[in-house]
């Protein structure tokens, strides 16, 4: 970590990369992100129409930015679920910024280029915003945390920043931007002071906080939308607060991961149910599932799925009837 007097002075980055900064004696917070390889590789496998290529990618700049503060070994997965052209956006990324996500589109829609969220995902006012903390080692009878609110905002920065103030009760700003070549943003979040101190001193403190995240958050709402896409963040971080005092932390590295696995196929085709696999199987022969996120593709025949539920057979054998005597 690196403490600049009076500016910054930033070793230039290549490749994915999320740099954190704080402001020196105010509890205010930043984030840069610049993702390009692990966004063309989310892109590889679909031809997402411009306009939802787009918010996907916003979608990933922002949950790269969310994930960096985990204070937990897991995932962040964020969804909106949509009532238009779009039913669903996905985007997960685990705390060492592993990231995957996809889009599911409806059948036989044609998606303009110019087409906003709203057109996208909530043209019948019942699209949702979910934000789900999913710990990887959970405590017994543990569950996900999960958010779920309706959209709100025109945009996907400002659906995030009013889910921050409802949910975390944290000052959040955000500005992403993505094209098919990179998705970048950046993350500002005004932080609570720890209670303690005298009251002078405290709000003192509390004063130069709140100046220096009106300061802060003026000149992030400068950044124009073209700006952050043609923009390296350290040329970004520079631009936008070479007179602030700032600590630098040693930045991160995003990257593509796609968990899938023929196990927990397996396990989806059991929440399906045995009657409905064997229907499926006495039309098809064989089923063929493709993971949305990487594409994989996982095979099952016969005999697979009758393993799948023989254990579960097995299993209810060594559960006596209800009523029976030993």
């Amino acid at each position: 970590m690196t403490t600049p007097d009076t500016t910054l002075d930033i070793t230039s980055t290549t490749g994915d990369t999320l740099q954190k900064f704080i402001f020196d004696n105010a509890a205010v917070r930043g984030e840069l992100v610049e993702i390009s390889d692990t966004w063309r590789e989310i892109q590889a496998r679909h031809g997402y129409p411009r306009a939802v290529r787009s918010v996907l990618g916003e979608m990933v700049a922002a949950c790269a930015l969310l994930s960096a503060n985990l204070k937990f070994n897991g995932s962040i997965v964020m969804q909106i679920h949509g009532d238009g052209p779009v039913r669903l956006l996905v985007v997960e990324c685990d705390a060492d910024l592993r990231m995957r996500a996809t889009a599911k589109l409806a059948p036989d829609v044609d998606v303009t280029d110019d087409a906003t969220l709203g057109q996208l995902v909530n043209v019948q006012g019942t699209g949702r915003f979910v934000i789900t903390l999913d710990p990887l080692e959970k405590m017994p009878g543990q569950q996900p945390y999960q958010g779920i609110v309706p959209l709100d905002g025109d945009d996907v920065a400002t659906v995030i920043e009013n889910y921050m103030l409802r949910s975390e009760q944290l000052d959040t700003r955000l500005w992403v931007a993505a094209d098919d070549k990179v998705a970048r943003g950046m993350l500002l979040q005004k932080l609570p002071r720890h209670s303690g101190g005298e009251d002078q001193t405290k709000q003192a403190s509390e004063a130069e906080d709140l100046e220096t995240w009106n300061r802060a958050a003026a000149l992030g709402g400068t950044l124009k939308h073209e700006e952050l896409l043609s923009t390296d963040i350290s040329t970004l971080l520079h631009r936008l607060f070479w007179e602030e005092t700032i600590r630098v932390f040693d930045p991160m590295h995003p990257q593509f991961h796609c968990s899938c696995n023929r196990e927990k196929v397996g396990n989806m085709l059991k929440m399906l149910g045995q009657q409905e696999v064997e229907t499926a199987l006495d039309e098809l022969g064989e089923l063929g599932i493709n993971c949305d996120f990487c594409g994989k593709h996982y095979s099952f025949d016969k005999v697979d799925c009758a393993q799948l539920f023989a254990v579960d057979t097995a299993a209810q054998t060594l559960i006596p009837p209800s009523g029976s005597t030993h």
